[in-house]
């Protein structure tokens, strides 16, 4: 069996890394933004040595091994048959989510916490929270439904759920079609931490698999770049298998979406194609490491979470601490999280923080005893 070293990932510090390169010159480890430290996957790294020896660099369109290479792996892994015409390829999911808005028009809906561009892609965008059940966060329909205008139109969902790690489960899913159907509105799904579902045995399930009707209203937005932690290479897709909503999608594009980057398509059919043992071998890691800062925060009162499910990503509630603005105090204390209120409206979610545990266990490791320093000090004062 090949073996891969998550624990010793490259040097970042004094590189390009937007990550790194927030604390240049402090003494504070990032465990912000969802960029994990990994290097990429071998074969994707040796698809781009021989793309780059190549030595031109025009504009390029998706070719046929790419296309087969995708829709092997959506039907490999998902269990969903996409026709190759359905797919249009994108320089990211964000601008994704920016030409559904135009493409569908109206309000829009999400639900938060959520990440940040959900929250400044529509011009006009209504919400409802998510409710913390007893063991983890939980869908509030009837707050949905309150939320929702005739004039609303897209249904922006994220799936699996970031910051909360939630995997959807399938009466989840159906339960927001029957709402979609209901309303009439389009889904635009978020799915670009797909290929990061860490609890065994769960599969994830598209939204647009669940039946013809949640097919035919849906926009599904997916790429390689967090599964495969190749964000900086710019490529993704978004799969519309509706024919006239899949022409109003490309129409909002045009003069604002630029050619997908080469090299990030020469990544992606990597990745899809090579990279399965890399990416069992980095859900075992990962794994590992969730499992790790679950047993450390359980012994860290007040501070509270629930059961990731899926991505890197866990979401911190640290109202009980009385803090301020916990970011800025685990960050004193050389642990960057993102801010918790940067992912709602208002002050809502102020009391929590975000942390990205896609780093090798050392540098977890470090970062929980800083953070259970933090939590000390201020119970001395």
């Amino acid at each position: 069996m090949t073996s891969f070293d998550f624990d010793n990932a490259p040097d970042r510090r004094s590189t390009d890394s937007m990550k790194w390169g927030r604390y240049t010159g402090r003494d504070v480890l990032p465990l912000w933004v969802a960029d994990m430290d990994f290097a990429a996957a071998p074969p994707i790294l040796e698809a781009l040595r021989e793309r780059v020896a190549h030595g031109v660099f025009g504009y390029a369109e998706p070719w046929p091994s790419l296309l087969k290479a995708t829709t092997d792996h959506l039907a490999g892994e998902y269990g969903w048959d996409v026709d190759p015409s359905w797919i249009v390829w994108l320089p990211g999911v964000v601008p994704g989510l920016n030409v559904a808005r135009r493409a569908v028009g109206g309000t829009a809906f999400t639900a938060t916490p959520i990440y940040p561009p959900f929250l400044s892609a529509p011009e006009v965008l209504l919400t409802a929270p998510l409710r913390r059940g007893e063991v983890r966060w939980e869908w509030d329909l009837p707050a949905v439904e309150r939320a929702l205008t005739p004039e609303c139109r897209l249904f922006l969902l994220c799936h699996p759920h970031n910051p909360t790690g939630r995997a959807w489960e399938l009466a989840e899913l159906e339960a927001v079609h029957d709402l979609a159907r209901r309303r009439d509105l389009v889904v635009c799904s978020d799915e670009i931490h797909c290929g990061l579902v860490l609890d065994a045995g769960r599969r994830h399930h598209p939204f647009a698999t669940l039946s013809e009707d949640a097919a035919r209203r849906s926009i599904t937005l997916m790429a390689p770049s967090k599964t495969f932690n190749v964000p900086g290479l710019g490529c993704a897709f978004a799969v519309i298998p509706d024919r006239p909503l899949r022409q109003r999608f490309q129409r909002a594009m045009r003069g604002i979406i630029p050619h997908v980057n080469v090299l990030g398509l020469v990544a992606c059919e990597a990745a899809f194609r090579h990279g399965g043992p890399w990416h069992r071998a980095l859900l075992d890691y990962l794994r590992g490491n969730r499992d790790h800062l679950l047993a450390a925060l359980r012994s860290m009162a007040p501070l509270v979470t629930t059961p990731v499910e899926a991505t890197y990503l866990a979401w911190i509630d640290a109202r009980a601490t009385g803090l301020a603005d916990p970011q800025r105090h685990f960050e004193a204390e050389g642990v960057g999280l993102s801010a918790g209120r940067a992912f709602g409206p208002g002050d809502l979610y102020q009391g929590f923080v975000r942390l990205n545990f896609g780093c090798p266990r050392a540098v977890l490791d470090e970062a929980l005893l800083r953070m259970r320093r933090a939590l000390a000090r201020e119970e001395r004062r």
